[in-house]
């Protein structure tokens, strides 16, 4: 007799289709995409919708949000079900995501109701499926529907059935607050309001005698790193006779699994009660950080043998395998009083890190139709642009296993938010339920996966706290219990349930209340920067500080700050199709930009530093450059206040944001067709092993900003200051740990000539191992062409000029940077002299000029790779950039640069 399969799944991905309405619904049925899909991409694909990501197409499908929609596809019960199977053969119908109030029939009959996107169901249908008549050749078709409802309209209904709560929501209407779904579908300020629905996730049919539910780790490294203690678990709902376990060892993990070498470990044991364990004492390789070491991985695999019945007709049954990769990391979040208050940094195998990155949004409207690989163009592109850290945001969702294994490979430390954002979220009983088997299916899928190394609780509910005077009595109160009881009652997710399912399911990754927190006192709930993490949005919202001052405004971690930009024109003419609808300002532009206020902010900083264009090239241009030197003034200096050993007066610094959810202007520094923005380019630069950094004093001609640091005692600047007021600082920056000597040259070139200045120094340097080398302090340079004081200013006589650093190490150039004088806006850009000039090839472009040029920028397209982008060239000097192109034919790009 032919085995018994042990575990067989069959997706049920192709012949579905859909309706408006529910199952008895008279509307006719429409063909649907294969599963996973969404009602949105299904009505385009029939024609029904135009697509809402284009021009002002996403107002038409508003509508689409407040109806009910119903899916169905058939399928034949497996071969091998039947009479004298079913009692020792499970069927299971699994579905990993359905968004979000689903009621689900099979054959007539209702089997599941869900009301949260982000969990999966196992339903046993064993008995309700149709027998298999073979002999007869008479197989009736197995019918599956699933009924989605309006997740507004259920919303609407939940906030009138909680009168208790106060329902508190920030960016989007009230509905949101109750109901587990992607928070972002309400509309963000970056993103459409889209309110999706459907089978997002796989549905399959599983049949099995004996499966393994779940395999995973849990260990301890030895004090050397050498050695890893700990015990390995199985678990399996079925009856089963022996486990086996193996732990291999992966080769070449940085591009792809490779073949594996032989077992580190190899056990065979019991299940008892449906969990098998195994203690084990092995030698390991670690797994490091992108730059800091290999990304060592390993295969966990489990495999069970299902016990033989008692009756011979079963006798002979097959094994069930799952195998899952994991690596070996120690992970520590060091929050230790020093001289400026509580440290917020990550130590990850007894190394300092840096943590220096972005923060991530769900990378589409539609989730269902990112692929796996997708997902690795992106990590990978935060990995080239020397990235070490992603914070997965609290509105979004649990990302696939495909992001977090493209993480694993590619050695970025991931920052995990739970799936709350920006709302006062309510705890009812249903509710906590709901979120603990959220939250607990969660961390078990993801506990093993090396990248991870903090969970926080939420995005901003704090500030919620704050804001609205909201019960939280941190010293006071310490019952969890009584949090229930005030109009806080989330507390208790934030601070007793999230902790709590963290220390049950999984070992070694720190949990943190929210982002940002500080230390749980109220005073400190809000931006300080002696404490735990910070969101700065005082740049671009809030007061709209010059960003200027960013260096002044950071924290021990700043975990969200940004700056806006348009994407690149190629990606614009995409969705903004109409020739007269083409320029800033116009409805379709200021309709895409979801940013509140963005049509007075994104304008005021470009004014207040660059001659504005307002033609839709130059402005696109400015905006980016704009955005580029916000970046770069908080990267190179949050960077140099990492400090040294002992001294991390800022652990890391994570720009909101680097991804899109759609074409759009935003914060993003890439944009939804993954083509970087200049910006991107900015934090590539910043985070290399090695930079210098220069940076004059700010003199804030603006003058509309009075703080404690910048404060003046009257309301006029003397413009002279601005070019002839010159102090700065040089520094250098390493992630590298060993020490080395070099040599740093500072020397100026003059913006409107091009000549090199008389002034100019050079040090010995010793750099600094994983940590900051100041090498000037407080330098002042004395204006080339100075004023007598008594004389009317004439600009046409100053002679303002940039420093020029360049990190010489063993004879090579390692790094540089320029400092200019600010605002851009009142220099001479003529007559630069650019020369660009393309390899026989076109696989590189080599630029050069005569006088100092701010913000060169080669328009960029999707399929397109740069090496670089967005910089700054001095004379002398001669710039490469390499082009890794997948379009067909030559690339040769556009260019602009400030006052081109």
């Amino acid at each position: 007799m032919a085995p018994h399969t042990a575990h067989e799944t069959i997706p049920l991905d192709s012949g579905w289709e859909f309706k408006q309405g529910n199952r008895d619904s008279k509307n006719e049925y429409l063909p649907a995409n294969n599963v996973p899909t969404e009602v949105h991409r299904d009505l385009l694909k029939n024609g029904k919708i135009a697509d809402p990501f284009i021009d002002l197409n996403e107002l038409s499908v508003r509508w689409i949000a407040d109806e009910t929609w119903t899916y169905r596809t058939s399928f034949t019960t497996p071969d091998h079900y039947s009479a004298d199977t079913r009692a020792e053969q499970k069927t299971v119908l699994r579905f990993e995501g359905l968004d979000t109030f689903a009621s689900v029939y099979l054959n007539g009959q209702p089997i599941l109701e869900s009301d949260n996107m982000l969990i999966e169901h196992r339903v046993d249908v064993a008995g309700k499926l149709y027998a298999r008549d073979d002999k007869n050749g008479i197989n009736k078709e197995n019918e599956l529907e699933i009924v989605f409802e309006s997740a507004r309209k259920r919303g609407l209904k939940l906030v009138e059935d909680h009168p208790e709560h106060r329902f508190i929501v920030h960016q989007t209407e009230v509905t949101r607050g109750p109901v587990r779904k992607a928070q972002y579908h309400w509309g963000w300020d970056w993103g459409p309001l889209l309110l999706t629905a459907g089978p997002w996730r796989p549905i399959s049919l599983e049949t099995y005698v004996a499966r393994i539910e779940d395999v995973w780790l849990e260990y301890h490294l030895s004090d050397d790193l050498a050695r890893a203690t700990g015990k390995a678990w199985v678990k399996t709902p079925g009856s089963v006779d022996d486990v086996t376990i193996q732990i291999r060892k992966i080769s070449s993990p940085k591009e792809k699994l490779g073949v594996t070498e032989n077992a580190v470990i190899d056990f065979q044991g019991q299940c008892v009660q449906g969990i098998a364990e195994y203690e084990f004492d092995i030698p390991v390789e670690l797994w490091w950080p992108s730059g800091y070491g290999e990304q060592t991985l390993y295969v966990l695999e489990a495999q069970v043998q299902p016990k033989s019945p008692d009756n011979a007709s079963g006798g002979n049954f097959a094994s069930h395998r799952v195998s899952k990769t994991v690596g070996f990391r120690k992970t520590e979040l060091i929050q230790e009083q020093d001289d400026i208050g509580t440290s917020f940094y990550f130590r990850i195998n007894n190394t300092d890190i840096f943590a220096g990155g972005s923060c991530w949004i769900p990378t589409d409207s539609f989730l269902s139709q990112v692929t796996p690989e997708r997902y690795r163009d992106w990590i990978k592109l935060a990995d080239e642009g020397n990235q070490a850290m992603i914070r997965v945001w609290g509105g979004g969702i649990y990302e696939p296993n495909a992001f977090y294994d493209a993480c694993d490979k590619l050695g970025i430390l991931v920052w995990q938010d739970f799936m709350f954002a920006c709302a006062n979220y309510p705890a009812y009983p249903a509710y906590l339920a709901s979120v603990e088997e959220e939250a607990r299916q969660n961390v078990r899928r993801l506990r093993n996966h090396p990248s991870i190394v903090i969970w926080a609780g939420n995005n901003e509910d704090y500030q919620i706290v704050e804001r609205y005077g909201l019960e939280y009595r941190y010293e006071e109160d310490k019952d969890p219990q009584s949090w229930l009881k005030t109009d806080f009652p989330a507390r208790y997710i934030y601070e007793y349930l999230l902790p709590k399912v963290i220390s049950e399911e999984t070992k070694g990754v720190p949990y943190h209340p929210s982002s940002p927190f500080g230390n749980g006192k109220s005073s400190v709930l809000k931006v300080d920067p002696t404490v735990g993490d910070v969101h700065q949005w005082n740049v671009w919202h809030g007061e709209m500080k010059p960003y200027q001052l960013l260096p002044h405004m950071g924290g021990r971690f700043v975990s969200e700050f940004g700056m806006e930009a348009y994407p690149h024109l190629s990606t614009l003419e995409k969705c903004v199709t109409e020739d007269k609808d083409r320029y800033p300002g116009s409805m379709a532009m200021d309709f895409r930009n979801k940013a509140i206020g963005h049509e007075r902010r994104l304008v005021s900083y470009v004014a207040e530093n660059f001659r504005i264009r307002y033609d839709l090239p130059n402005f696109t241009h400015l905006t980016q450059v704009m955005q580029s030197d916000a970046i770069t003034w908080a990267y190179k200096s949050w960077r140099r206040q990492w400090g040294t050993k002992g001294k991390r007066q800022c652990g890391g610094v994570l720009v909101w944001q680097l991804n899109d959810c759609w074409p759009t202007m935003s914060w993003a520094v890439v944009d939804y067709y993954l083509t970087p923005k200049p910006a991107y380019y900015a934090i590539k630069r910043s985070m290399q092993p090695i930079v210098v950094g220069v940076t004059r004093k700010f003199n804030d001609w603006t003058m509309r900003h009075a703080d404690d640091l910048w404060k003046r005692d009257t309301s006029h600047i003397d413009m002279r200051q601005v070019w002839t007021d010159v102090e700065f600082d040089a520094w250098v920056a390493s992630s590298k740990t060993e020490s080395l000597r070099g040599k740093l040259e500072l020397k100026t070139f003059s913006i409107a000539s091009g000549q090199e200045g008389s002034w100019r120094r050079e040090f010995d340097v010793a750099v600094e191992p994983n940590g900051t080398t100041e090498v000037v302090k407080g330098c002042k340079i004395e204006p080339p062409t100075p004023s007598d004081p008594d004389s009317p200013f004439k600009p046409s006589k100053a002679d303002p000029f940039v420093i020029y650093a360049v990190l010489t190490i063993g004879g090579q150039a390692i790094a540089t940077d320029v400092s200019w004088p600010d605002p851009i806006k009142y220099l001479d850009f003529s007559d630069r002299g650019v020369a660009v000039e393309y390899s026989d090839s076109n696989s590189s472009i080599t630029v050069t000029v005569s006088k100092p040029v701010k913000g060169f920028v080669f328009e960029e397209k999707e399929r397109v790779r740069l090496s670089d982008n967005g910089f700054d060239l001095v004379p002398g000097e001669s710039k490469e950039v390499y082009i890794d192109s997948a379009l067909e034919g030559t690339y040769a790009p556009e260019y602009r640069y400030v006052g081109i």
